[in-house]
């Protein structure tokens, strides 16, 4: 084949030639200086592999990632015993209303203290005071917003409520459809899009009586980032709007910390719901990978994506992972059983549990922020001081884990991407399409060598739980960086304990844990068996009463 003529430095022929043969020819010539810097995360990722993986492993099958449990044998779909919602005798919450909790919202609607419409107008207008400054939002349609709320009324004086979320206010990641409304991904490649039907979990949360706030901000396509991004402005930290929100799922974590809606839904490749949880100071799940229906979602990664809860409470999360947790056979991945309910143990305390400590991850493979470091031992002694038997657990490496997650996640994302990054790689922001690129450079046999390290790792974890009931990690090594420094914006996507969780599928909980010196969220992980969200919650409950963060609230808000 002939090839254009070479653009000038800093690309190579060789690696001219290769892009060429990826069909980025435009690329080569319009971002040579973002090939590049694929082609050196390339190299950086291969340099990395571990030199003792297994070339005649079996590759990680993704549809029979591991056993879920045994079905009961009522059908899949119906419903399921929840725990119970707060009494209605439950004293009017103390709280302004933008800071109160489902339970607490649904205890004021059965006792009369206000309703969803006048709810709904009050998170309007605090969303119309404050979010011209933070940006959690894309589209807020207040109209759509208020017919919901009136509707949701409607029914609970009728006495006939849809379900446990009848009337309380959910935000959505601009990345998951609500049939008739764009899903922009935060790209410009997007903004002509409409959804035709609502996402599985979107369908979930209005057969449980939600009101649909909005669409909410994100890194573009769930990998971009700031400090510039477009068409839309980046969502701010409310802690310190200098600093880093966390991302992808940016603004779901603003929205909450702000008090601008109750709950949210983000989505979880590398840590996008746990990162914005601990920059943000609130609570995200990963749940485990098949729990949650992804169809719906714009995919960036198939086996790594995970559709995730986020609240300011744990209670929250598990009332919100109840609504949106059921098999749906149109995706693949989705584990066919009937969902338990998520929060039936958050009273039943930590006692007599046993609670694996992964200080390797921060003390050794990857050093983190000595205040990230001193949270994490508070936590620990706080879990003692409740009765937990805390120890020791170890796992493999950083790492391994990221060498094999790195290359799953950039070869699939290459996939999904190549056909807009060959015609309109303008359109991408910078960040993403940097981080975009490095998967054209890889071969099968590299993704198909991650899949055969993947295995392995899973069975690590599975290991390690055999010993204890839940894992404890840090969540991110460091505090928020400042956003505007686009140096610290890269290296900060890279310094965590998250992605090892998105490789394995096992549930993974974020909660707060203290605050920096410069009063910054800081933020410790729980991560569970396969399946068993409950005891994660349960743990998270725990911690999250004895720790006392979930009600500290952004200065000023």
């Amino acid at each position: 084949m002939t090839l254009p003529a070479l653009p000038a430095a800093p690309l190579s022929e060789d690696l001219y030639r290769d892009a060429c043969r990826a069909g980025l020819a435009q690329v080569a010539r319009a971002f040579p200086e973002d090939l590049a810097l694929a082609a050196q995360a390339v190299a950086q990722a291969r340099q990395a592999w571990p030199a003792d993986a297994d070339p005649l492993a079996e590759p990680w099958p993704p549809m029979r990632m591991r056993q879920a449990p045994p079905a009961p044998a009522a059908a899949m779909t119906q419903a399921r015993q929840r725990a119970p919602l707060p009494p209605a005798s439950l004293p009017a919450p103390r709280e302004p209303w933008h800071w109160l909790d489902a339970g607490q919202i649904a205890a004021a609607y059965r006792a009369g203290d206000f309703g969803p419409v006048e709810l709904a107008r009050a998170l309007l207008e605090r969303i119309d005071a404050l979010d011209g400054g933070l940006h959690a939002f894309i589209d807020v349609d207040a109209g759509q917003v208020l017919a919901q709320a009136r509707a949701c009324e409607a029914r609970l004086r009728a006495g006939t409520p849809r379900g446990p979320l009848e009337g309380v206010p959910v935000g959505i990641k601009d990345i998951l459809d609500v049939a008739g409304q764009a899903t922009t991904c935060h790209s410009l490649l997007r903004l002509d899009h409409r959804a035709a039907q609502d996402a599985f979990v979107v369908a979930r949360l209005r057969q449980a009586g939600a009101v649909l706030m909005g669409k909410l901000a994100l890194h573009e396509f769930a990998v971009g980032g700031p400090p510039v991004t477009v068409p839309f402005p980046s969502a701010l930290n409310p802690w310190d709007r200098t600093r880093h929100p966390g991302g992808s799922s940016s603004g779901s974590g603003v929205a909450l910390a702000a008090g601008l809606v109750p709950l949210a839904l983000g989505t979880d490749t590398g840590g996008s719901v746990r990162n914005p949880a601990g920059h943000c100071g609130v609570a995200g799940l990963k749940p485990t990978y098949g729990l949650v229906s992804r169809t719906g979602a714009f995919p960036l990664s198939f086996t790594l994506d995970h559709i995730g809860p986020m609240a300011r409470s744990v209670a929250d999360l598990a009332c919100l992972l109840d609504a949106i947790a059921a098999w749906d056979g149109a995706d693949p991945a989705c584990a066919p059983f009937a969902r338990p309910a998520y929060g039936s143990k958050l009273h039943a305390g930590v006692a007599g549990l046993r609670i694996g400590l992964l200080r390797h991850f921060h003390e050794e493979d990857m050093p983190a922020h000595p205040e990230v470091a001193a949270a994490f031992e508070q936590a620990a002694q706080l879990l003692r001081e409740a009765g937990a038997r805390v120890c020791e657990a170890r796992l493999p490496p950083l790492q391994r884990f990221g060498a094999a997650q790195r290359v799953i996640f950039q070869s699939e994302a290459w996939a999904i991407h190549a056909q807009g990054l060959r015609t309109r790689p303008q359109d991408y922001s910078p960040v993403a399409r940097q981080k975009l690129l490095p998967g054209a450079l890889l071969s099968a046999a590299e993704y198909v060598q991650a899949q055969q390290l993947r295995g392995p790792l899973m069975a690590a974890v599975d290991q390690a739980l055999e010993s204890v009931d839940v894992l404890m990690a840090v969540n991110s090594m460091d505090p928020p960086c400042r956003v505007d420094d686009a140096q610290a914006c890269r290296q900060t996507y890279g310094r965590h304990a998250r992605s090892p969780f998105n490789l394995t599928g096992h549930p993974a909980l974020a909660v707060m844990a203290g605050l920096s010196g410069e009063g910054l969220p800081l933020s410790v992980q729980f991560v569970g068996r396969a399946f068993d969200e409950a005891t994660v919650l349960q743990v998270g409950a725990e911690f999250e009463r004895r720790a006392g963060w979930a009600g500290r609230h952004p200065p000023g808000l």
